[in-house]
């Protein structure tokens, strides 16, 4: 393979997966010595040093990163940006904590220079924990939806973002109408959607907040721009599943609804997904609609554990989330640490290489972004992070004693915090550099 003079090549060891390792061995690519090549923000090749270094031009420039590794951006499926100031605020579950935190802070948004101040800090924290891209709930301000999303362009960042729909069911200074809420939503997809890296997603809160009509709105949204994103929450919290039953007595079930107004499709993310059954799951695997894992906050507010059996048995698309404000923290790598908790106590192991897999390539999956992000392949966006295995005491020392792979990957993802981020690179431009 002939390279051009005009790239950048990065040496350290190499992780990206293909498949999911749990139904494919072969799925994560581990490359001990390992070469990633860019040029223009995309990836050019990737693979080990000693079979890629010959194709380099002479006198080309190594960046070496002796005992990091290489790896894809992290991909945070669910995670709301005006929540940034009421991280770890105590309440007894998620209506009590919506109703005295949530909305009143959220409120705030109206101002278009608070929003992006918020938006600038969150940004900082995303590259600051490894997450190059994330789908990102706004407020039901449009003035939210402009601040994030030009904070992201900005630092050329491939995110999705919408604004809430919410008209019902919530404080007066936080509502639209279906009207306008469409009428707002289309507006910023014209002006938002594929400028850019941005994505656009439509964004009703959940079922309860928004009426009929509204629902009916987004779904011929979902259905007049097809390649959008869509994004919601679903049976989080049992009385939150016994409100939605309560206000849409003729759906089967609380994800029914979002089904009978066309929002379950390709593209379409639903965060939580605790109290569904096999229905809802099989309903889920035939539309492609994915899961947003979300344990963090599923722990922090109560709600449940997720079943990963079942979500498997119906090959239901799984990604990892965040979900900060309920989540208490950015990290990814934290994330994992938590997640894996809760699947043991469902009775389920995950290995680290499924974590890694779900915090990369299965995020892309499941938004159908695979081949734009997620992994190295050829023509892919070269968003990609820099970790240290000796970010702190205890994890080089637990480092240093690793025997494999998958320990290594182990210790990552349950002592791993933001310190383990050295860097994050955006389309192959250094966003963020841990000093």
């Amino acid at each position: 393979m002939s390279i051009p003079n005009t790239v950048q090549a990065y040496r350290a060891s190499l992780l990206h997966f293909t498949d999911d390792p749990l139904h494919n061995v072969q799925g994560m690519q581990w490359h001990e010595d390992g070469l990633l090549i860019i040029q223009d923000g995309r990836v050019l090749a990737a693979g080990d040093y000693a079979q890629l270094k010959h194709s380099l031009p002479e006198g080309s420039s190594i960046a070496h990163f002796p005992g990091k590794i290489i790896m894809p951006g992290f991909i945070d499926s669910h995670i709301h940006y005006p929540q940034t100031d009421m991280i770890a605020s105590p309440a007894p579950g998620l209506l009590p904590w919506l109703e005295k935190y949530t909305f009143p802070t959220e409120r705030q948004f109206q101002n278009p220079e608070h929003a992006a101040e918020v938006a600038s800090f969150f940004v900082d924290e995303l590259l600051r924990c490894g997450t190059t891209t994330a789908m990102v709930y706004c407020t039901v301000h449009p003035e939210s939806v402009d601040a994030f999303f030009g904070e992201s362009e900005k630092r050329n960042l491939r995110m999705v973002a919408g604004k809430v729909l919410m008209d019902r069911n919530c404080p007066e200074f936080l509502r639209d109408t279906p009207e306008s809420g469409a009428r707002d939503t289309e507006a910023l997809i014209q002006k938002w959607h594929k400028r850019g890296r941005q994505l656009y997603a439509i964004t009703p809160r959940f079922a309860p907040t928004s009426s009929e009509a509204q629902l009916q709105l987004a779904g011929e949204l979902a259905q007049k721009y097809p390649d959008t994103f869509m994004q919601t929450h679903v049976a989080e919290n049992k009385d939150e599943c016994k409100w939605a039953r309560e206000l849409f007595p003729q759906a089967r079930s609380y994800l029914d609804i979002y089904d009978r107004y066309g929002l379950m499709r390709e593209r379409a993310m639903f965060a939580h997904c605790i109290w569904l059954d096999d229905t809802d799951r099989r309903r889920m695997a035939e539309t492609q609609s994915a899961v947003s894992l979300c344990a963090t906050s599923n722990l922090f507010l109560g709600s449940g554990l997720f079943d990963f059996p079942r979500a498997q048995e119906a090959g239901v698309p799984l990604s990892m989330a965040t979900d900060v404000g309920g989540g208490t923290s950015f990290s990814m790598l934290q994330t994992m640490n938590e997640t894996y908790k809760v699947a043991r106590m469902g009775g389920t192991y995950l290995p680290a290489a499924r974590m890694f897999y779900l915090a990369t390539l299965g995020g892309a999956r499941s938004m159908k972004l695979e081949g734009t992000i997620g992994n190295f392949a050829t023509g892919a966006e070269a968003d990609f992070i820099l970790l240290d295995p000796q970010a702190t005491p205890l994890l080089a020392r637990r480092s240093a004693r690793t025997d494999s792979v998958e320990e290594l990957l182990f210790a990552l993802a349950l002592l791993g915090d933001d310190r383990t981020i050295a860097a994050t690179y955006a389309a192959g431009k250094l966003v963020h550099e841990r000093k």
